[in-house]
């Protein structure tokens, strides 16, 4: 596996893996509740998204392009201990669909390329 990227974890957790989804809006958690979110990475701009919360629950893990882990997305991924990485800095973007794997067990948190 190749490392894409790498950010602040939120919590210590085991590495995960699954397939790379870039949410931006509302809507695309719309159409992601109606194909299912269940192994899902998914990927927001911004730390105070609050339009992932329908579907938190059912997520693999989070990578957040800013914020820290006192950001709304943050707390909440730690409050249902779904892994995070905050303040990511990518060196190659995932395409949707991609495999990815998300290692939160180290001192930072991880983006790898799991394909």
């Amino acid at each position: 596996m190749t490392q894409i990227g790498t950010g602040t974890k939120v919590f210590d957790a085991a590495a995960v893996q699954g397939v790379w989804r870039r949410l931006d809006s509302p809507l695309d958690v719309l159409e992601l509740m109606d194909t299912g979110a269940e192994g899902v990475v998914a990927c927001v701009a911004d730390a105070g998204a609050t339009f992932l919360a329908p579907i938190f629950d059912d997520l693999t893990a989070i990578v957040c392009l800013s914020g820290t882990p006192m950001s709304h997305i943050g707390i909440v991924s730690r409050e249902y201990q779904v892994p995070c990485v905050m303040g990511a800095i990518l060196e190659a973007v995932p395409t949707d669909g991609d495999l990815v794997e998300v290692d939160c067990s180290g001192a930072i948190g991880i983006v790898r390329d799991a394909s």
